[in-house]
């Protein structure tokens, strides 16, 4: 009886694959190119802010046509900003940003329909929200990024706006002061872009080094 001997087939180990550890990867940006979004959305929310409040600080004396699409124009691109933020740094708080200006841009239509203390208080409401948000967020991203300095002040400057547009609502024959409020906004905003850039030339700087 002949006996056959059996071989056995060496088992290569393989390495586990790393393509899903590649696409978690991916998918959280790096700081520098958080930074580079930022710097992007800060200035075209300077200018975009720049060209609003001017417009409105001409048309913003009473309620007509121009000037409510003027008042749902700013919280519209606010919820495109904060979208194209969210999408960029992929930081959840943003969708709570979104949420509130979508609401605000829904309030002013309707604030619009009654009178103008009823816009500043739904204005003012807004801005109070808007800054507590926009103070979280930059505290969360200040030791991830730095320069967010000026978008914490602008924050806290929010808040207490917002609390100066309901204490003036009851007399106001005017809504010019929003644009004030629109255009120190956008100050701060193109100050956040310019330190971003500032500190991102000073860590190329280093590298290089």
């Amino acid at each position: 009886m002949t006996r056959t001997r059996s071989t056995a087939t060496p088992v290569t180990a393989t390495a586990p694959s790393r393509t899903g550890d590649a696409e978690m990867s991916a998918a959280v940006p790096s700081p520098a190119n958080t930074a580079g979004h930022l710097r992007r959305l800060y200035f075209i929310r300077f200018v975009f802010a720049a060209a609003w409040a001017g417009t409105f600080a001409a048309i913003g004396s009473k309620i007509d046509a121009g000037s409510v699409t003027l008042l749902i124009l700013y919280p519209v691109f606010d919820v495109a900003a904060a979208v194209f933020d969210a999408r960029s740094t992929r930081d959840r708080a943003l969708y709570v940003n979104i949420a509130i200006s979508a609401a605000a841009a829904i309030g002013l239509a309707a604030a619009a329909a009654y009178d103008i203390p009823a816009v500043l208080r739904t204005w003012g409401a807004w801005a109070i929200v808007a800054g507590l948000v926009q103070l979280f967020v930059a505290l969360k991203r200040r030791s991830a990024l730095g320069g967010q300095w000026a978008m914490i002040l602008s924050g806290g400057i929010s808040v207490i706006a917002g609390g100066g547009f309901f204490g003036q609502a009851h007399s106001a024959t005017s809504m010019k002061v929003i644009a004030g409020y629109a255009a120190l906004g956008g100050l701060f905003f193109l100050i956040s872009a310019a330190r971003l850039l500032r500190q991102g030339s000073q860590n190329k700087l280093a590298e290089v080094r």
